[in-house]
């Protein structure tokens, strides 16, 4: 299985689904999507206009991966439901520290 993480030079690139205006925010786990690419499906409460829902997805991811919001951008789709997040800094040790988080938190 390929994975929705992908390191890359300065970071790690994520690529998300996200879904707005959801019951609650929440990261529903890898899906494989229709092309084949894997995505990290995830949805916030938040209606998806002037960068709100961009906005509750960041504080989401950074709370759920401790990694400082100010790390992480959207880096394509911004307004789009299929988005790249880059994530700065040690691309290896937050690829080992997401794969941690995805096997214990979405079985």
């Amino acid at each position: 299985m390929t994975s929705p993480f992908t390191v890359v030079a300065g970071g790690l690139r994520v690529a998300v689904r996200l879904t707005p205006k959801a019951s609650r925010d929440r990261i529903q786990g890898a899906s494989a999507e229709a092309d084949g690419s894997m995505v990290l499906k995830a949805q916030v409460t938040t209606v998806p206009e002037d960068g709100k829902a961009n906005a509750a997805l960041i504080k989401l991811l950074s709370k759920q991966w401790r990694v400082p919001k100010s790390d992480m951008d959207i880096i394509q789709g911004a307004t789009d439901r299929r988005k790249v997040i880059m994530i700065s800094g040690d691309g290896p040790e937050l690829r080992r520290r997401l794969d941690e988080w995805m096997a214990s938190n979405h079985d």
